[in-house]
């Protein structure tokens, strides 16, 4: 599955920070994946501005990511859980519709 930026960051966002030890490896991993190399971060030129995040629009393209069946189970949880509360934004929106496709 191909994910932008702001979906990256989204994703690494609502990963659990508790669980079992089996699954917090899982987590660090795919957190580490969705991460920026040196060379995205110096090209985004990410600044933050109060609590919003900044960075330069098309500068790097969609990465692939391959999420096993735990962190994808893992994070549909989580997005369905933010949907039955009323929790959900604008930035979870396409992140939902890959990973649940409603």
């Amino acid at each position: 599955m191909k994910l932008n930026v702001l979906e990256r960051i989204v994703a690494s966002q609502i990963l659990p920070k508790e669980g079992s030890f089996t699954n917090l490896k899982l987590i660090r991993v795919t957190k580490e994946e969705l991460s920026f190399t040196e060379e995205e971060n110096k090209a985004l030129e990410f600044t933050q501005v109060g609590e919003r995040l900044n960075w330069k629009e098309g500068i790097v393209k969609d990465k692939e990511f391959n999420f096993g069946e735990v962190v994808t189970k893992l994070i549909v949880d989580k997005l369905k859980e933010l949907d039955k509360s009323e929790d959900l934004t604008e930035n979870h929106f396409s992140l939902y519709e890959k990973f649940i496709g409603e």
